[in-house]
Formats: C-alpha cells, structure tokens, sequence
C-alpha cells in the first residue's frame, strides 16, 4: 500500500516542473506575445494558474474526502490530471493550455488525501519515517519532471532522425513530454484501484466516517470510547453493554473550519505559510541570482554551472529524508526539528548573495572578458585563483545543502505537526486540507514577489 501511495505522489511534481524547461519556447509558438516581456507573463501564467486553481478547491477535497473516503478523491485527482495533461500537450493556443493547466489544478487534491491515508495507517512509532517518504517523492519527481521536460520536448527538431519524419511531433511539439508524463500518472491510477484499500469505514449511511485505525496514544486515550480502539483478532464485534447505534453516536462529528482553527492550529499554520513563503521565494531567486552577472551582484553562472549547484545540493536529500530525519524525530521531537528547520533556513539566505563579491574577483582574472565560469571545472585553471575558485564553490554548495536540509525539516516536520494537533481522525482531511492550501497560496505570491 506504500508503494501505491509513493507512486500516486511522484505523479504530481512530475507534471508540476515538467512544463519548466519548455514553457517560454510553448508560450512564444503560440504567437500571443508581442516582446519577450509578454512571452515572461503568459509563462508566468501557465505556471501559477494549477496553484491558483488549487487554492480554491483543495479545502474542498480535503473535507468531501473525510465523508466519502479517500479513495474516490485520489481516482478523480488521478483522472483530472491524465486528462488534463493530455490536453495541454496537444493545446495549439494559449487559453487552451491556460484552460488545461487550471483544470488540473481545480481537480488537484491528492497531497492532501495521502498526507490522511499516512496519518492513518501509522502510528508514533513509524510516523516520522513515512511522512519523510512525501518530500522526498516530491523532490525525485521534481527532477524527473524538469528532465523529462527537457530532454523530450520539440522531440522533431531535438532528435530529427527519430522523430524528424513523423508529422504529429511537428503539430504537437510538447506532446511527447507530456504524454511520458502521463504515464505516469496512469501507472499510479491503475495501482491505486486495485491496490489502495480505503482507510476510512462507513459506520452508518448519511454518518461521517472514521479511519480504521487509531494511533496508540489516541487508542489510550479517556475520551476514546472502546468502539474507537484499535481492533485485533479477539476484539468482540460490538462492545459489551453497547449497541452499534449508541457506538455509532459516539464518533466525533466532522467540525468546520472555524472549529478547526484554534490558537495553537492557528500558530503553525500562520509559520508554516511563512516558511513556505520563504522557500518559494528562494526557489525562484536563486537561478536568477546565479545568472546574473557579477557586476550586477550575481554569480555569473551559465545554465550548466546552475544544473551542477542545485544537483550536487540534491544529493543529500535521500539520505538526510530517509536516515537523519527519522532519528532526530524520535529524540528530540517534530517540533524541534521545525524550529530548527526554520533557524537553519536563515544563514543560507543572508550569506549567499555575499558570494557574488569572490565571484566578481575571480572574473576579473580572466584574460578573456567574454569567458565566464561556465563550467564547474574551468578550461584554463592558470587565469584563475584556485584557491579563490575552489572556495567558492565549496561555499555554495556547503550553503546549499544547509538549505536544503533545513527544508527537509521543515517540511516534513510540519507534515507530522499537522497530524498531531487534528482532534480527530475524522477531521484529517480538513486539517491536510487547510495546510495545503496554505502552501499553495505561497506558490501563487511567491513568483509575483521575485
């Protein structure tokens, strides 16, 4: 059931930075820019419209899905991206592709489900572990993505012995990307029905569900009612001296929103949009400060130098995800892992930009002006200071792998805060539900920040 759950995760930052490499060359075929500014805009638009579309209806899916299970919300999320997908890759116009992406993104709800399934199905002894697999899934397919994006767009003019002749590749230039893409989510959509069994049970027709099992410390806890402990094989079906009417009365009634945010879900919710707004921020602004030239206090790196920083950075996610953070969870706790997350994310931020100054010094030793550090290994060591230059380079990826890990305790830290502060299993869905929205909300402003 985890690896139906990994794989219905990876579907999404697939397709989320899959669009990346290609968006500006789809948006200026579709002729609807005037000037390169134009052409930024509309690419713009593409990319923050799912997110936009998202924030509106993802409170939605969270909630249905505490009443009708989870299941149907991930098949229709599944089927709302295939389709989607499909569509925009074989869009001839703008408001097509516009049309498309916000379909996906009004029909987007599967984080919030499997961030509830998790809860579910764990318990404080495993829940560190599997909540760190979901930004884990989100980092490889975000690389997935990019890559697939790059590599097969416009396949006619990338790869013209194979794809030159076929004149459906010349129509549709980004199908093929996508439709890669949507095999993926396919696969994940086949999995989920007939692997995914659905963790909540109908107790009784018109009644709010409730999940099949419950944590130990809420199983012992005194407002846990014997029909709501955890079941094994000499657990009678019905409690003595209770009737299922009376036990069916008894399950937590699903709460609104404005139950939900008390003072304490009010505070980590409030940070988490904060810190979240801070990693899109970075996100964005770091290819640009990498790009920029020196003397207008960037790095000056081309696209390959850029590729090779965020790749090296990458590396520590699988092990940090998988090995450190479980291990300091069980120690010191998920909220220390937040506030350090959140202290740690700080010293990246302040010191990068000051690394613009070594890199305009190490510029200035180039013979040629046009040369800039265009790779990670230089062509002619002897017009550099390698010291300065091996410096440099050990200082940024040092900062960002800092980064990188302060993320990974963040998130996935707030992932386990989110579960702990819900009142009830029923209400799961609406507290995902509210979190995500949250997040995406910092997908839409962060952009417009940058």
């Amino acid at each position: 059931m985890l690896l139906v759950l990994l794989s219905v995760r990876l579907s999404e930052p697939v397709n989320y930075t899959m669009i990346l490499p290609f968006v500006y060359k789809m948006v200026e075929g579709f002729g609807i820019a005037k000037n390169p500014k134009d052409v930024a805009f509309y690419s713009s638009l593409l990319f923050t419209s799912p997110a936009l579309c998202q924030a509106l209806t993802i409170m939605y899916w969270g909630r249905l899905s505490d009443r009708i299970g989870r299941r149907p919300i991930l098949f229709i999320g599944l089927t709302g991206n295939l389709v989607s997908f499909l569509i925009f890759g074989l869009s001839k116009s703008f408001w097509v592709a516009l049309a498309a992406r916000s379909l996906n993104g009004l029909l987007s709800g599967n984080v919030v489900i499997i961030k509830s399934i998790f809860a579910e199905i764990s318990d404080d002894t495993n829940r560190a572990r599997m909540m760190a697999f979901l930004p884990l899934m989100w980092n490889v397919g975000s690389i997935a993505g990019a890559a697939v994006g790059g590599i097969f767009a416009d396949p006619a003019h990338q790869y013209p012995g194979l794809f030159g002749d076929i004149q459906f590749f010349q129509d549709y230039p980004y199908f093929l990307p996508c439709a890669i893409s949507c095999s993926v989510t396919f696969f994940s959509l086949i999995m989920a029905v007939f692997k995914l069994k659905e963790t909540l049970v109908r107790k009784n027709k018109g009644k709010p569900l409730q999940a099949q099992t419950q944590t130990p410390s809420a199983a012992s806890s005194p407002e846990c009612s014997s029909s709501t402990a955890i079941a094994n094989e000499n657990t009678p079906l019905l409690a003595a001296g209770v009737d299922q009417e009376a036990q069916v009365s008894q399950q937590p009634k699903q709460r609104s929103l404005r139950e939900l945010m008390t003072p304490t879900v009010a505070r980590v919710m409030g940070t988490n949009i904060l810190i979240c707004l801070a990693m899109s921020v970075g996100d964005q602004i770091y290819p640009i400060f990498a790009a920029t030239s020196t003397e207008d206090g960037g790095l000056g790196f081309e696209a390959r130098s850029i590729g090779i920083s965020l790749s090296i950075a990458t590396i520590a996610v699988f092990y940090v995800q998988l090995f450190v953070y479980p291990r300091l969870e069980r120690k010191y706790g998920a909220l220390f892992c937040y506030r350090g997350g959140q202290m740690l994310m700080i010293i990246p931020y302040i010191v990068l930009p000051f690394l613009s100054i070594l890199s305009a010094h190490l510029e200035k030793s180039v013979t040629d002006p046009k040369f800039a550090m265009i790779a990670l290994l230089p062509d002619k060591w002897d017009r550099y200071t390698i010291a300065e230059y091996a410096a440099l380079w050990i200082m940024l990826v040092s900062l960002l792998l800092l980064l990188t890990v302060a993320k990974i305790l963040a998130a996935t830290s707030i992932n386990i805060l989110t579960v702990n502060i819900a009142p009830s299993k029923s209400d799961l869905g609406s507290m995902n539900g509210a979190q995500q929205m949250g997040m995406t909300v910092t997908k839409i402003i962060g952009p417009l920040i940058t």
